[in-house]
C-alpha cells in the first residue's frame, strides 16, 4: 500500500468547460483527490470545512464572492487550504488585492497542462507561482528585450544591491544601510547594470525575479 500523501483538491468554478478540464487532469493523478466542485460560496464553505487541509482552485469573478475579502477569509478561516486562482482575466488593482490578501498563486485559464501542474504543485509545497504573462504585465516589462540570464557572475556585495534597490532604497540609504560610501553604492550600481544590460530599476526587478535573486512580488506592485 503507497504511503504518499494524497492532497484534496476543491474546484470552484462556474465555467463547465474549466470544471471538466480539472475534472479530468486531476483524476487522473494519484496525487490528488477531488474532494468536491461547486459554483457557489456556501456550497464552498461545506467542502472546506469537510477538507480542513488541501487545495482550493478558484476564480474570484466566477462565484459569489463579494470581493477578495471573502478569499482572505478563506485563509484565515482554513490556514491548511492553499489557493490557487485560475482567471480569464485580472486587473492591476485586483493582482494587488490578491497578493495583499496572501495569495501567491494566479495562472490564466489560458495555461497548458504542464503549467497547471506545476501551478498545483507550487501551492501545495507553498511557493508562489505566476504566469510568465502576468509577471511581464504587471512589471511593465517587455520579455522580448530581455532572457533570463545566470546571476552568478554578480559579487555577493552587488547581488545585495539588487535585492535593496528591487526593494525601494534610494543610493544614500542603501550607502547608509551597508555601512559604505554613496560612490561605492553609485560604482555597484553603474557595474550591476552594465553587467545585467538593463537601463532602469523596473527592467533589474524583472531580471532578479527570474533569475531567483528575489521572489517577494508583493515588492513591485
Amino acid at each position: 500500500m503507497s504511503t504518499n500523501k494524497i492532497d484534496n483538491v476543491i474546484i470552484a468554478d462556474s465555467q463547465y468547460l474549466v470544471v471538466e478540464a480539472l475534472r479530468s487532469l486531476i483524476g487522473v493523478d494519484e496525487r490528488y483527490f477531488l474532494a468536491g466542485v461547486t459554483d457557489t460560496q456556501n456550497d464552498l464553505y461545506k467542502l472546506l470545512d469537510h477538507s480542513k487541509s488541501g487545495l482550493l482552485i478558484t476564480d474570484f469573478s466566477n462565484i459569489d464572492y463579494d470581493g477578495i475579502d471573502d478569499l482572505k477569509n478563506i485563509r484565515e478561516r482554513y490556514p491548511q487550504i492553499s489557493i490557487l486562482i485560475l482567471t480569464n482575466t485580472i486587473s492591476k488593482a485586483e493582482f494587488g488585492g490578491l497578493t495583499k490578501a496572501g495569495i501567491k498563486n494566479i495562472i490564466y485559464k489560458t495555461a497548458d497542462k504542464e503549467e497547471i501542474i506545476n501551478a498545483i504543485e507550487s501551492a501545495i509545497k507553498g511557493k508562489k507561482y505566476y504566469s510568465d504573462e502576468i509577471l511581464d504585465l504587471f512589471l511593465d516589462v517587455n520579455e522580448s528585450k530581455y532572457s533570463v540570464e545566470d546571476p552568478k557572475h554578480l559579487t555577493a556585495s552587488e547581488v545585495e544591491i539588487v535585492k535593496l534597490i528591487a526593494d525601494g532604497l534610494t543610493t544614500k540609504e542603501i550607502a547608509a544601510r551597508r555601512n559604505i560610501s554613496y560612490h561605492t553604492v553609485n560604482t555597484h550600481r553603474k557595474n550591476i547594470f552594465k553587467k545585467l544590460e538593463v537601463s532602469n530599476v523596473s527592467e533589474l526587478t524583472m531580471h532578479a525575479i527570474k533569475s531567483g535573486l528575489i521572489e517577494n512580488i508583493e515588492y513591485y506592485i
